[in-house]
């Protein structure tokens, strides 16, 4: 089973739509997860949101998510309900997704401030095999004896203040193996994990 992974959109509706065709024909992937962050710096946040809502796919509410930049009134509504921590199952395993760490979207989870055994008691004390974060534009991927943490970076492609990955990414189940993919609009390449 594979599962697709975006984050951090921020309303960049040409390349949502590339890498959702990307994800359902090229990968052949069973569920797609967004890590939060639809809205945001992009030029076509109301069409952003509506896509995501009319594929059903799975979203937390990421901190730009909670302010509303002149969207309709039923994606207001929409990014009012996300969830700021969602838990689900694929595939026999647990999968626990929040934009940033745990319990808050403002704050993100770096490569550099994790140790194996930190993770370890996080995945341990979440009762899960898998986080999915997001938030730090910063593709992330840390395998540890009891799961794994899986960030695929930044979706957007436009230029902004803000620097993005342009990446998205594939978990394989149930062996965990992480896959990153340039979500440039002419790239279907597989790229490092930093």
């Amino acid at each position: 089973m594979r599962i697709g992974l975006i984050s951090d959109v921020h309303g960049d509706l040409e390349t949502l739509i590339t890498t959702l065709d990307r994800l359902h024909n090229h990968h052949e992937v069973s569920h797609i997860l967004c890590a939060g962050d639809l809205v945001g710096r992009g030029p076509e946040q109301n069409q952003v949101v509506e896509v995501i809502r009319q594929h059903s796919i799975i979203t937390v509410r990421g901190n730009h998510d909670e302010w509303f930049y002149g969207i309709s009134p039923e994606n207001t509504a929409y990014l009012k309900e996300l969830p700021l921590d969602w838990r689900g199952q694929f595939g026999g395993l647990n999968f626990y997704m929040c934009h940033g760490k745990p319990g808050n979207n403002m704050w993100g989870m770096y490569r550099d401030h994790l140790s194996d055994t930190y993770l370890s008691m996080v995945i341990k004390s979440l009762k899960t095999d898998v986080l999915v974060t997001g938030h730090t534009h910063v593709p992330l991927y840390m395998r540890v004896r009891n799961g794994c943490l899986v960030n695929p970076g930044s979706l957007y492609t436009f230029e902004s203040s803000r620097e993005t990955s342009r990446t998205y990414g594939v978990l394989h189940l149930p062996d965990l193996l992480f896959e990153l993919f340039d979500a440039s609009p002419d790239s279907i390449s597989p790229v490092a994990i930093p």
